[in-house]
């Protein structure tokens, strides 16, 4: 469980800590995944094309630096 203390009544800066830990700790996107079931191959067809995309983008910013 995520806990934040509040310091000096300052609730605005508790709250922007409080949603950084929960992305940090990949809560909303598990969430998004399991809102619907995705067959096996399909999610091995995007972990696919995200590789792709990714090793793409990467060789890109290795010409851009040189």
């Amino acid at each position: 469980m995520i806990t934040v203390q509040v310091k000096n009544g300052n609730f605005d800066a508790a709250w922007k800590k409080f949603k950084q830990k929960v992305a940090k700790s990949g809560l909303p996107s598990e969430v998004k995944n399991k809102r619907e079931f995705i067959k096996p191959g399909v999610k091995k067809r995007n972990a696919k094309k995200e590789a792709i995309k990714n090793s793409r983008k990467a060789a890109k910013r290795e010409r851009n630096a040189v």
